[in-house]
């Protein structure tokens, strides 16, 4: 799978996450901080990574600032883009059961290295609910956002 992924700093957990995802197989595709050449700042290195979902290069993204919020608000700007805010496992399964998440926002700040192995385990391990009313709010996001 294709992940996109996005540091403002190379603190915390950043340079972390980017092993883990090709320890599990995955192939990210960097921004921000962790590229050579792209601007730092959270909102463009967010916004890159949401658009490499968006437009098809990526399948999931990560995303990632100081507190998580900055990365979560810039990602979900992006249309098409469900960016949750994970600061634990439980959170995380949630986001893809019930909202389809298909960003994941985290803190660079509270993220230890063992809760963002237990948040990538849920994340990657979940899958979008097939009940009705699951799928009638992901339907509305849609709407909200003018592509339904």
């Amino acid at each position: 799978m294709k992940v996109a992924v996005a540091a403002d700093e190379r603190a915390g957990v950043a340079e972390t996450v980017v092993e883990e995802l090709r320890k599990r197989g995955h192939e990210p595709i960097l921004h921000g901080a962790l590229a050579d050449g792209e601007r730092d700042d959270w909102a463009w290195a967010s916004e890159s990574a949401a658009r490499d979902v968006a437009e098809g290069r990526a399948d999931q993204a990560i995303v990632c600032c100081w507190t998580g919020t900055g990365a979560s608000i810039a990602a979900n700007k992006v249309d098409g883009v469900r960016a949750a805010l994970c600061l634990d496992a439980q959170t995380a399964d949630g986001a893809r059961r019930w909202n389809d998440a298909n960003a994941l926002a985290l803190s660079l700040r509270a993220t230890s290295e063992a809760e963002l192995a237990e948040i990538l385990d849920a994340w990657f391990g979940g899958r979008a609910s097939n009940e009705a009313d699951d799928a009638a709010n992901v339907e509305h996001i849609a709407e909200i956002e003018g592509r339904g």
